[in-house]
């Protein structure tokens, strides 16, 4: 028997590589499920715009992870509050055939997306010897080559590497105890098993979940740099496996002898196989594009592509964002994705990256200069409503703007050692009044433009 909420996790799993990081954020994961009446999932919406919204532009692609995931629900109702009268009795718990896509949500089994395959991973000279070795890996673990450290820039496929790693291991030996985590999630696992009172086996539980597995793949460890304890916990976690044979694979945006760890664990990273991805060439690029378009069932010409992969050379997902773009601009407009015209205007407002990288420093001086507020007191601990409003707006562009490549736990330490829970909650918070408040939603529009057009 399966729960709503966990048909839903998978859904939104599914869902989250088929639409922009902006659209799953506001639209798609603003939905809340309210349960399966036959063949239908009724999905609940807080407002009718937002269900308009979704219904005009993302239900068929909705329908279709569902179909993915869950075969017998053919359908998708979005309602809203006051529709709920209407719904017949829906079913909160149901027993129902799952695909190969569908993740199981205990504490012993990864998340890995389930887009992330070989398959869909296109090689080229810059990641051919990363994804040498991360097939040998995937089809013999814990054997030839152990640690594997894989590194390179913001969005060149590290974590696609990694996704496709663990989705061939939980095919291939789904025996074996895989935990898939970020840097981030194992520091705040260390810190909360520290810190909790009320369980006295805390940090002995943190300890096994992490040294009893087969397999340890940890995204972004350069991140480790400056947490001491820790670096300390993950030397011991570190020898505790490799010397049971276990297989461990570590990722970072940087080598490890650049990291700012200690020399003993700098050191066991470094005593596996080393392979970076460096940014792929035009034709490389352009095979990228044409996956995704092909992913996504988007028609897009080889002049098209051509131009993506032009502006964006050393960021696959921020070409997969232009990509998104130019597909969601011509659709609003009822235009050809084609149509040059309608490419030229979908991007005129788009960042070259290729020249002008967006960092968090743009976005806060941006930030700074709209609101007309002190860079200091910005990022600083003062909490007048003239400083929190522009700091939460700030926080959530960051979120948005740079996605992932920018983790909650370093946008925190950015803003004042700040938690990342409130990086959240400020984020979401934004999210929440950008539908609802005119005034909030023209600023960060504003401000957004300024970033784009600087």
């Amino acid at each position: 028997m399966l729960k709503i909420n966990q048909i839903w996790k998978n859904i939104l799993l599914e869902t989250e590589t088929k639409v922009s990081t902006l659209a799953f954020d506001l639209y798609v994961n603003s939905l809340q499920p309210v349960g399966i009446y036959r063949d239908r999932l009724i999905l609940l919406s807080d407002t009718r715009a937002l269900k308009n919204i979704v219904d005009h532009n993302y239900k068929d692609v909705l329908k279709k992870c569902t179909n993915a995931v869950f075969p017998s629900i053919l359908d998708i109702e979005i309602i809203t509050e006051d529709e709920l009268p209407n719904v017949g009795k829906v079913e909160q718990e149901v027993d129902i055939p799952v695909s190969a896509n569908y993740v199981n949500d205990t504490e012993d089994n990864a998340n890995f997306v389930s887009q992330y395959t070989f398959e869909n991973f296109v090689v080229g000279k810059s990641n051919e010897y990363a994804h040498a070795v991360a097939r040998a890996v995937a089809e013999n673990p814990g054997s030839k080559y152990n640690p594997v450290f894989i590194w390179g820039g913001v969005g060149l496929g590290k974590t696609h590497l990694m996704h496709a790693i663990g989705n061939s291991l939980l095919r291939n030996f789904p025996e074996k105890k895989i935990m898939y985590v970020t840097c981030d999630q194992f520091v705040n696992e260390f810190i909360e098993s520290l810190h909790d009172t009320t369980n006295a086996n805390a940090m002995k539980n943190f300890r096994a979940k992490y040294r009893k597995l087969d397999v340890l793949m940890m995204d972004d460890v350069q991140f480790l740099a400056n947490k001491e304890g820790t670096q300390e916990e993950m030397f011991h976690t570190f020898n505790e496996l490799y010397l049971a044979d276990k297989q461990i694979i570590l990722s970072s945006d940087r080598p490890p002898k650049e990291i700012k760890i200690e020399e003993r664990l700098k050191t066991r990273f470094a005593t596996g196989v080393i392979a970076d991805i460096q940014p792929p060439n035009l034709e490389t690029r352009i095979a990228i594009l044409q996956k995704k378009c092909n992913a996504k069932g988007y028609t897009l010409n080889i002049k098209v592509l051509g131009l993506i992969a032009e502006k964006i050379t050393n960021n696959i997902r921020e070409m997969e964002g232009m990509l998104n773009r130019i597909i969601s601009y011509s659709t609003l407009v009822g235009g050809d994705p084609n149509d040059l015209n309608i490419v030229n205007d979908a991007l005129r407002d788009y960042a070259d990256s290729s020249n002008d990288i967006i960092t968090i420093d743009h976005i806060v001086n941006a930030t700074c200069e709209y609101f007309r507020v002190k860079r200091e007191d910005l990022i600083g601990k003062k909490k007048n409503k003239e400083i929190v409003v522009p700091r939460q707006i700030c926080i959530y562009l960051i979120c948005d703007i740079l996605g992932q490549s920018v983790p909650l736990v370093s946008i925190g330490e950015y803003f004042g050692g700040r938690d990342h829970t409130t990086v959240m909650h400020a984020r979401d918070k934004i999210s929440e009044e950008c539908k609802n408040n005119d005034v909030i939603a023209a600023q960060v529009k504003d401000i957004r433009d300024k970033i784009y057009n600087r």
